[in-house]
């Protein structure tokens, strides 16, 4: 028995239970319908097409032998039907219901001539007759009676009967550029099938645009008839198409944006308009008329001088980029003409806008915000990497360069960019990558939608195999060795958006390199005065100082500049998004000059790009941290990644300081061992600021580092004082132990970037020194300490505060414990009782620092509770804060100090609840803000949803209060208003800086809330019942 050469269906991908019988009733399971079957399995999804065709097949009933015949005797018509049916339901559809229509596959492609004939003829359109008043004779419509060009045309075919033409012809020419589209990308399987021409994009969008434009030609004769009957049109009505329309780049399924000029402006004038986009949103797709001066508010139809005034006057920034893709459409085309003409002078100054940067980067942001997290991935057009990525830029550089070039004023986005790279603003290599990026999404686009003819640009999910499996076959990818077409389609699509992802640096910064450099690369040529431009509008604010620090950085044939010209464009990339590119540019160059004589700078930043990235960051987010690296720039060895993730977050708080009181342990000179540490100290706040703003370590953990570096830089400081002291005076021993205790911030681990030191000094004599010789001494050692730490130099101030001590800045420096007691429990105010719950060793001799704290508990922590006076004082005093600490012209809103619902607030609730409850829960014996509240939740002192605010809005405040230093370099406590300031702030607290108003209003909203519970369990009479 020989084998049979008949390829069963499963060979032939069919699935379908009744494929087999299907195939029997075709008459196609013999081996003369072998190239057939081929050809059929080469489908989309041939289960589809099987079932498609034999809709067909049974309509067309005893004319079926036609098309039979007309398939095994056409190869180009097998492989068009075959790849209609398998890529396009809808139009399947259409064919089933129209079985006739299948002869409209066996011609070519129709051309513009030819669609607008087709639509036009369908309601047997001619000229239209004008009854314009007072209009001049020289006035003429483009309608011809060959129906050869737009205008203005009267139907002779209206009503329902017009309605279900135009819809059928439009549908049937649809089917037939779908059909050559469709088999370009015909993947033929066993050779059977030959190969079809494939169907360039700009051919495909340029003939849909053609379409449209004919369709909706058609709408307006239907209009025509329907507003004016037999009587003489009254107005000359332009139509400009916008959008992807205006650019002639048009997907299958999309909205038409139109917009409408009329001279005059008559009441029939906005009905024709109405009933035009009417007819045409039923019978074809939405025509959308938002892009008006005034959006959906604003006049339909306006007269040529109001459009121009509002444009003069009133249009955003978007209205001039939307009109970079206006052209006359159809109806009055002169009138069109003149409408582009008289605005185009103010689309291409649109960039001298000074809003111009903002608004565009706005756009995008808005864009993107309306796609869900979990959707941008899957959105070809607006995602991350998508095509509204690459016609934003594109855009964005026409509008900057257009204005004195007249190459660049193009429609389309593929031609703009071609422009561009014939212009030399674009490498030519990147600008083809990218036409090709941008092509390859659009493909995509265009068979997501002829599936359903549905408007669409989301790829199927990463579980829906099937729907993947048929995108890929209809877009050309077939499955090599082990890897299936859709593997092919997704690593190629991934290459594409890596590519896109990449669009900023191929677009922006690397031709602004080639122009510093001065290379002939590529044939880039834009000018020194063009790349200002450019600068300016990607958000410098001083284009010509950032354009000398590229030339000063990567000018020249040393080994240095070609590596800083190689590097640039990546890391003006990442710089682009912080807050301030400008100084992000200045301080690189700082940076890049102090690291000149180390070889690993340039190298590092090549090779580990992690590090470049973090570098930028930092560098364009925050001055203080910048400052701190540049001072060290060994330090930037730090942000590379280790075997256990950032090195940043490495080393161990306790170990750090360990080291760098054991490296000031080496001098004898004070001055010298207080210079060691400062060193150390710098390279540790570096670190911590770095982790911070990197959002690798939270800010409670930031506040505690911070807290331990100042602890250690005090041991350190001392000891060397202590050290120099027994030398200078011979002594073998130290007359007297020094135990140094934290107060307020220090005492609670909670330091902010700018927080000063709050202590106070205990000293207990050795046997055989007294008191008054002890306490002499250690306040010679107290004051050596702050005079050489508060010296001046160029690291973050090293403040030393006693203002807490007893009897205040008129009090003694140092006491003993005795004199302490002595005072705290004759003498002590209720405010000096409340300072020390906040009271810990930080520095010095720890047994001393021991027994002082025992000694100070029977203060702060009274068997009995806090005393109904005492809480009546605390409450005095706060009301007394509230009025008259607060700096003259701050706002209370923002002020992250004193503000409402802020630190103070907080910390002085969370202080009188100890006050109130230590004596019951010993739990809250401690001097951390945060480790209070929680014991405070978990006693149930107060409900733990008011703890949570009181947590979260201390967080947040500190957070903001952090980041004000990183921006200012220096201590303050306001937040300043909406603009580049608070966007720096934003930035530096860990928000996008593009949204600083919504970092604003995330602090309004939880320091609200706190202000409320603060309300409640503060000033309530009921909560502060001891």
């Amino acid at each position: 028995m020989s084998r049979s050469t008949v390829p069963s269906p499963a060979v032939l991908r069919l699935t379908g239970p009744r494929a087999a019988e299907d195939l029997s009733w075709l008459g196609w399971d013999t081996p003369e319908s072998v190239e057939l079957l081929w050809a059929l399995s080469g489908a989309g999804d041939p289960d589809l097409a099987l079932n498609t065709l034999m809709r067909v097949m049974t309509a067309l009933a005893e004319e079926r032998a036609e098309l039979d015949a007309a398939l095994r005797r056409d190869p180009a018509l097998r492989v068009r039907l075959f790849a209609l049916l398998g890529g396009s339901t809808a139009l399947g559809d259409h064919l089933a219901a129209n079985p006739h229509l299948w002869k409209e596959l066996t011609g070519g492609l129709p051309s513009p001539e030819e669609l607008l004939r087709s639509m036009l003829g369908c309601v047997d359109a001619v000229p239209a007759e004008f009854d314009v008043a007072d209009e001049s004779e020289t006035v003429t419509d483009t309608a011809t009676a060959d129906l050869s060009s737009p205008g203005t045309y009267r139907a002779r075919v209206t009503g329902p009967e017009a309605a279900t033409t135009l819809k059928l012809t439009y549908r049937t020419l649809i089917m037939r550029i779908a059909a050559h589209d469709l088999a370009g990308t015909f993947e033929a399987r066993r050779g059977e099938v030959p190969q079809q021409p494939t169907i360039p994009f700009a051919t495909v969008t340029g003939l849909l645009t053609s379409l449209a434009d004919a369709a909706l030609t058609a709408s307006l004769a239907v209009a025509v008839a329907g507003v004016y009957g037999d009587d003489g049109v009254d107005t000359r009505l332009a139509v400009l198409a916008m959008g992807k329309c205006g650019a002639g780049e048009l997907n299958y399924i999309s909205d038409v944006d139109v917009i409408f000029v009329a001279e005059p402006v008559t009441p029939k004038a906005t009905r024709l308009a109405g009933e035009f986009m009417r007819i045409g949103s039923k019978a074809f797709f939405e025509v959308d008329a938002n892009l008006r001066p005034e959006g959906k508010s604003g006049a339909l139809v306006r007269t040529l001088d109001s459009h121009i005034a509002y444009y003069k006057r009133w249009a955003e920034t978007w209205e001039f980029q939307a009109l970079l893709k206006a052209r006359p459409m159809t109806g009055a085309m002169d009138l069109g003409r003149d409408y582009i003409e008289a605005l185009a002078p103010m689309v291409w100054t649109a960039s001298q806008r000074d809003s111009f940067v903002d608004d565009v980067q706005a756009m995008r942001r808005r864009v993107l915000e309306n796609v869900p997290e979990a959707m941008r991935v899957r959105e070809l057009k607006l995602g991350t990497g998508g095509l509204r990525d690459v016609e934003f830029a594109i855009q964005l550089l026409q509008l900057v360069h257009g204005r004195s070039d007249e190459s660049l004023r193009v429609l389309s986005t593929v031609d703009a960019l071609e422009a561009l790279v014939h212009g030399g603003y674009v490498g030519r290599e990147d600008g083809h990558q990218l036409i090709e990026a941008y092509e390859f999404l659009r493909l995509l686009e265009h068979r997501l939608q002829l599936h359903r003819l549905r408007r669409t640009h989301t790829m199927p999910a990463d579980d829906d195999q099937r729907n993947l499996a048929w995108l890929a076959a209809t877009s050309g990818f077939s499955a090599s060795g082990k890897k299936t077409a859709v593997d092919a389609m997704q690593k190629h699509l991934r290459g594409i958006r890596l590519l896109i992802s990449d669009l900023h640096q191929r677009l922006f910064y690397r031709p602004l390199l080639h122009t510093v450099v001065n290379l002939s690369v590529d044939e880039i040529t834009l000018s020194p005065e063009a790349a200002k431009l450019q600068l300016a509008a990607l958000g410098y604010r001083h284009p010509a100082r950032a354009f000398e620090h590229l030339t000063a950085l990567a000018a020249g044939g040393s080994r240095k500049a070609k590596l800083q010209a190689m590097l640039l464009p990546t890391l003006m990339t990442w710089l682009s998004d912080t807050a301030d590119p400008d100084a992000g540019l200045l301080n690189y160059r700082k940076l890049s000059d102090a690291a000149y004589n180390r070889v690993w700078f340039l190298r590092m930043l090549r090779d580990e790009g992690v590090v470049g990235q973090r570098l930028m960051r930092i560098l364009g987010t925050s001055p203080y941290t910048s400052d701190l690296i540049i001072s060290s720039p060994d330090f930037v060895k730090q942000l590379g990644d280790g075997a256990s993730g950032p090195k940043v977050m490495d080393p161990a708080p306790d170990q750090v300081c360990k080291a760098l009181v054991a490296s000031s342990k080496r001098h004898m000179d004070p001055d010298r061992a207080v210079s060691v540490a400062r060193s150390l100290r710098r390279v540790e706040l570096a670190r911590i600021a770095s982790a911070d703003l990197l959002d690798f370590m939270p800010v409670d953990q930031v506040c505690m580092e911070l807290s331990l570096v100042w602890d250690a830089v005090l041991q350190a400081s001392l000891l060397a004082e202590v050290r120099w002291s027994l030398d200078q005076l011979g002594l073998e021993e130290p007359p007297a132990r020094i135990a140094i205790i934290g107060m307020g911030r220090l005492g609670g681990a909670e330091l902010g970037y700018g927080s000063d030191a709050d202590v106070m000094f205990v000293c207990d004599p050795v046997d055989g020194v007294e008191d008054t010789e002890a306490v002499k001494w250690a306040t010679s050692i107290c004051d050596g300490m702050r005079a050489r730490l508060s010296k001046p130099s160029g690291d973050p101030p090293l403040e030393v505060d006693l203002g807490l001590r007893p009897e205040g800045r008129s009090g003694a420096a140092v006491r003993t414990i005795e004199s302490y007691e002595r005072y705290y429990r004759e003498w002590g105010e209720v405010w000096e009782i409340q300072a020390l719950l906040r009271a810990t060793v930080v520095a010095g001799d720890e047994d001393l620092g021991r027994r002082f704290l025992e000694m100070i508990d029977r203060f702060r922590y009274p068997e009995e509770g806090a005393s109904a006076s005492d809480i009546r004082e605390i409450r005095r005093m706060k009301a007394r804060i509230d009025d008259e600490r607060l700096p003259r012209g701050a706002d209370r809103n923002t002020h992250t100090k004193l503000g409402r619902g802020a630190l103070t607030d907080i910390e002085w609730t969370a202080q009188l609840l100890t006050m109130m409850h230590a004596h019951e829960h010993e739990e809250l014996h401690n001097t951390s803000t945060l480790e209070v509240l929680d014991v405070v939740a978990e006693k149930k002192i107060i409900p733990a949803e008011q703890v949570a605010v009181l947590r979260e809005a201390w967080l947040c405040a500190t957070n903001a209060r952090n980041a004000l230093v990183l921006v200012k370099g220096r201590r303050t406590d306001q937040l300043p208003g909406p603009g580049p300031a608070l966007a720096q702030v934003a930035g530096a607290a860990g928000w996008d800086p593009e949204d600083y108003q919504g970092f604003l209003e995330h602090y309004l909203r939880l320091t609200r809330k706190a202000r409320q519970v603060v309300d409640e369990v503060f000033w309530g009479e009921a909560a502060l019942e001891p």
